[in-house]
């Protein structure tokens, strides 16, 4: 039955909403004479002792009691740290914590992904999966379509490394957007500085149309090249020449992954 309301108290002396909360009949105006030690109750009652009283609103009316959680919640979130409230509201879970509007989170201003990661070695071994391994990064470039690719990566998805003529070889989690490699560091040091096999990852480094694109990682699961888990496509799984592409769709290489990495993917996307 739409038989709930929202009501809100207001402090008469500066037009301060304080308080916000749900119910039915006479919910409303009870908090005026119970004395909880709340800061709701302290707030009232110094609202009392200059012979006022506080104003009490009903601003939505005619709700079923999850109309009445929600908007009760949205209001208290709205208010944030000024709100008298003690609890966050029902749905408090599906919003955005406060103090973030600075940054951009995942689950609310994007969602994080599931990727298929291509190494992309190559003969004159322009990237090797050992420095990758190593230096905990991964990388892409040497032209416009690469690095777009690169760039399309958010802190937060989760790729799967494939390594063609071996199999997938690793499965991590992307820690920072793409740069060019020579805005780079790594453990305090340019990574152009640290003892990579490539000898060419810093090609073009100074151009940012061909210049390599490196996000920095944190690996989940890496197996040794030798060790890589075959990509059969007769028992449909996934490989591109793209550096990068979504798994969305791909349910039979998901459980491929999930079984040889002995990890569950799902559970790895924040």
């Amino acid at each position: 039955m739409k038989e709930y309301y929202v009501y809100v108290y207001i402090d008469p002396r500066n037009f301060e909403e304080f308080y916000y909360g749900k119910g039915k009949g006479s919910r409303k105006d009870v908090h005026q004479y119970i004395d909880d030690g709340s800061e709701k109750s302290k707030r009232i009652k110094e609202i009392k002792k200059l012979g006022l009283r506080p104003i009490i609103r009903v601003i939505a009316a005619n709700l079923t009691q999850d109309e009445a959680l929600l908007i009760e919640t949205t209001l208290i979130w709205k208010l944030g740290k000024h709100t008298a409230n003690i609890a966050e509201g029902h749905f408090s879970g599906k919003f955005r914590p406060h103090n973030t509007l600075h940054q951009e989170l995942s689950g609310y201003d994007y969602r994080n992904g599931l990727y298929y990661y291509n190494v992309g070695e190559s003969s004159d071994r322009h990237r090797v999966w050992e420095d990758y391994l190593d230096h905990s990064f991964i990388s892409g470039g040497q032209g416009r379509r690469w690095r777009d690719a690169m760039m399309g990566f958010i802190p937060g998805d989760v790729f799967t490394a494939y390594l063609k003529g071996h199999g997938y070889v690793g499965i991590g989690r992307i820690k920072t957007s793409a740069k060019m490699i020579r805005d780079v560091a790594v453990g305090g040091h340019a990574l152009l500085d640290l003892p990579l096999r490539s000898k060419t990852l810093g090609d073009n480094s100074g151009d940012p149309d061909l210049s390599e694109y490196v996000c920095l990682v944190e690996w989940l699961r890496t197996v040794d090249r030798d060790k890589a888990k075959p990509a059969r496509k007769a028992d449909g799984v996934f490989t591109t020449t793209h550096v990068r592409a979504s798994l969305d769709g791909q349910p039979k290489t998901i459980e491929y992954l999930c079984r040889e990495f002995q990890i569950d993917l799902t559970k790895e996307i924040v």
